[in-house]
């Protein structure tokens, strides 16, 4: 944003709990960027006591903050509190934060599904503020931007799903595929399972390896479910199988649709250019899109194909699973709040 003299800036007060993993680096990294946003305090508790640049080197010189614990500090004069902590841990917290801080948007999986049940069952622990559940405007600004506009509490979308979802909107709300029997196959980065240390997770595991997680288990399932049906007004079934690749960042899904119309592939391009025309972050592309496009970008680029063959839609979507998939749209899901283009920052 070029500035002049006479420029006043109101300065965005934010905060970021959870500062020090990776989802909550990225944040940062977006936010120092801006000069209208003003990063007050980095909440890490395991980290509490060091500077940010001893945990990343590469923000010398332009962060000069320290990691606080959460306990030591109060929120009140806070626009904006950023929680990236881990799933679990975060409801722990955005209680607090809503009683004191001005809007709360929440990165992990805490407030996303609408049922305390079904969120013990995928997240294998029970949750500690169900009164919160219908509270949370899930934060998919294609999808639900004037919710946001309006909202205190919003709960980012996961990786994998803003990929999925993004996807099949057009195409299930258009009636040209099936809602029944959809194959997603999505392959993410290993930043994607957060900063903690394990050896399914180190260097010798992962290099030169593909393999498959969580087969039909994975916790991002009800929330992909839960949000077509809810836009599509029918049931939705699929299979969804995640695989981990020897990348930082990044997520590559591809989608298995069986086609219910005649519709040509021009014909469905355009439904997808329409349904996207005022949503600045996806692009819709000619060509087979790729990761190294939208890496360390808040874009979504979409490809999609006809195999007739089978008579099935091919949807291809990559999202960078730091930006897109997390902090990114969680500064894009700030601004659409704070009544700023939601671009702002972002580009």
């Amino acid at each position: 944003m070029q500035l002049d003299s006479t420029t006043i800036i109101k300065m965005i007060r934010s905060t970021i709990i959870g500062a020090s993993g990776y989802a909550g680096a990225e944040l940062l990294r977006i936010l120092s960027l801006r000069n209208d946003v003003s990063v007050e305090k980095v909440i890490a508790g395991t980290a509490a006591g060091k500077k940010v640049e001893d945990l990343y080197p590469a923000f010398a010189g332009r962060v000069d903050l320290e990691f606080e614990s959460f306990e030591s500090n109060h929120f009140d004069e806070i626009d904006v509190a950023f929680v990236a902590l881990p799933s679990g841990e975060s409801m722990k917290v955005v209680p607090h934060l809503l009683q004191s801080a001005k809007r709360v948007i929440d990165l992990s999986g805490d407030f996303r599904l609408s049922s305390a049940e079904l969120y013990g069952q995928f997240y294998k622990h029970s949750h500690v503020a169900p009164e919160l559940l219908s509270e949370a405007v899930y934060g998919l600004p294609e999808l639900n931007f004037d919710l946001i506009a309006k909202a205190h509490f919003v709960s980012n979308p996961g990786c994998y799903p803003t990929s999925a979802i993004l996807a099949l909107l057009p195409a299930l709300k258009s009636g040209v595929v099936s809602s029944k029997g959809i194959v997603i196959n999505s392959l993410s980065g290993v930043s994607g399972a957060g900063r903690s240390a394990s050896v399914e997770l180190s260097y010798t595991e992962v290099n030169e390896n593909i393999r498959a997680y969580k087969i039909n288990n994975h916790q991002h399932v009800p929330e992909i479910q839960s949000i077509l049906e809810k836009v599509t007004g029918q049931t939705v079934t699929f299979s969804f199988i995640p695989h981990l690749v020897p990348l930082n960042r990044g997520i590559y899904t591809t989608i298995h649709a069986d086609l219910t119309s005649s519709a040509t592939e021009k014909d469905i391009f355009e439904i997808y250019r329409t349904f996207y025309s005022k949503a600045p972050f996806v692009r819709i592309k000619q060509q087979v899109p790729q990761i190294k496009d939208v890496v360390y970008s808040n874009y979504c680029d979409i490809g999609i194909s006809i195999e007739k063959r089978t008579n099935k839609l091919v949807i291809i979507s990559v999202i960078d699973n730091l930006v897109k998939g997390a902090a990114g749209q969680a500064v894009q899901n700030m601004n659409i709040m704070l009544g700023l283009p939601q671009e702002q920052g972002l580009l």
